[in-house]
C-alpha cells in the first residue's frame, strides 16, 4: 500500500469513530509536524496560511496550483498522519478539477477540499467574494469525485461559500447536493450564529466540518458543542499562523530593545523539534555497520 493510500485509509477510519476530530491547519513541513508532535491525528493545509507563509501574500487566488501541490509534498512527506490539501476553486474548469485531484492525490493527500467561489477567490471570512451558479459548482464536484474514483481513492471535502452571497437556505441546498453527489464530507463556510451552525447540523446528513476562525464570521464554540450538535471535524485553520506571526513580532520588538526574548526554545529543544536526534541515530547505525561490514 502506497504512502497515500495509507493516510486515505487511517482518514477514513477517523471519519468513521465517534468522537470529533480537532484539526489544527498548517502550512508548511514544520508546523506540521509540529501538529503531529502534540498528538493531533489530522491537519489541513490551509490556503491562507500557505500563501501567507509562502509568498506573503493576501488569501486572494494570487497563489497557483504548481506552488500549492510543491508545498503540500513537502508537508505530506514530513508527517505521517493524513493531510487534506485546499485546492480552492480547483483551478480552472471541471478538467483542470479532474487533473487537480489526480495531482493532489500523487502528491501525498489524504483529501482535497473544492469550494464553490468564483476565481480568483478568496479567504471564506472576509468581503468581496461571490460564487458561481449553483449547477457549475454541482460540475466541480461531480468532476472531484469522478477523478477520485479514477485516482483510486482521496477524500472529496466540497465546501460552499453561498451563505455570504446568497443566505443560508441556499448553502444548505448546495450543501445537500454535494453529499448526494458523494463528497465525503460537506462544509458550509462562515455561518454567522449558533443557531445557523445548529442548522446546518439538522439540514444536513453525512460527515460535517465547520471552520474556528478567531475574530471571524462565525462564533467560536469548544469542541464539546461541536461534537453535540453532530460536526466531525472542528477545524482551526489560522490559530497557528496567527500565533506564530504574533510571537515573531513579539521577539522582534525585543530585539529592537536590546533585549534577550524569553519565549523561545532552548537550542536542544529546538534540535529535537526538527530531527537531529534522528538523524544522528541513523547517521551512526549506517556508518557503524559500514565499519563492521568492512572489518
Amino acid at each position: 500500500m502506497s504512502q497515500q493510500a495509507h493516510a486515505v485509509k487511517k482518514l477514513r477510519q477517523l471519519l468513521a469513530g465517534p468522537d470529533i476530530i480537532i484539526m489544527p491547519c498548517c502550512y508548511d513541513a514544520l508546523s506540521a509536524k509540529l501538529i503531529q508532535q502534540s498528538g493531533f491525528q489530522l491537519t489541513f493545509m490551509s490556503g491562507f496560511a500557505v500563501s501567507a507563509a509562502r509568498l506573503g501574500l493576501p488569501d486572494t487566488g494570487l497563489i497557483s496550483y504548481a506552488e500549492m501541490a510543491d508545498q503540500g509534498r513537502d508537508i505530506c512527506s514530513a508527517v505521517t498522519i493524513p493531510v487534506i490539501g485546499d485546492a480552492d476553486t480547483g483551478y480552472g474548469n471541471v478538467v483542470n478539477i479532474k487533473r487537480t485531484v489526480q495531482g493532489f492525490a500523487q502528491t501525498g493527500f489524504a483529501g482535497i477540499m473544492i469550494e464553490d467561489q468564483r476565481s480568483p477567490k478568496r479567504c471564506g471570512h472576509t468581503r468581496g467574494k461571490d460564487v458561481v451558479e449553483r449547477s457549475e459548482a454541482l460540475q466541480r464536484i461531480r468532476a472531484a469525485v469522478e477523478a477520485r474514483d479514477e485516482t483510486g481513492d482521496i477524500i472529496i471535502m466540497a465546501r460552499t461559500d453561498a451563505r455570504a452571497t446568497h443566505d443560508l437556505e441556499e448553502a444548505l441546498e448546495r450543501a445537500r447536493q454535494f453529499s448526494r453527489l458523494g463528497a465525503d464530507i460537506v462544509f458550509v463556510e462562515a455561518p454567522q450564529t449558533e443557531e445557523e451552525i445548529r442548522t446546518i447540523c439538522r439540514e444536513i446528513d453525512g460527515c460535517l466540518l465547520i471552520n474556528m476562525v478567531e475574530h471571524g464570521k462565525t462564533p467560536v464554540l469548544p469542541p464539546a458543542v461541536l461534537q453535540e450538535m453532530g460536526f466531525k471535524i472542528a477545524a482551526y485553520p489560522l490559530t497557528l499562523l496567527s500565533a506564530s506571526i504574533y510571537a515573531m513580532q513579539e521577539t522582534l520588538r525585543c530585539l529592537q530593545n536590546g533585549e534577550t526574548p524569553e519565549h523561545i526554545l532552548e537550542f536542544n529543544q529546538l534540535q529535537k523539534v526538527v530531527g537531529f536526534p534522528e538523524y544522528d541515530a541513523t547517521l551512526q547505525r549506517l556508518e557503524g555497520n559500514d565499519k563492521k561490514n568492512s572489518v
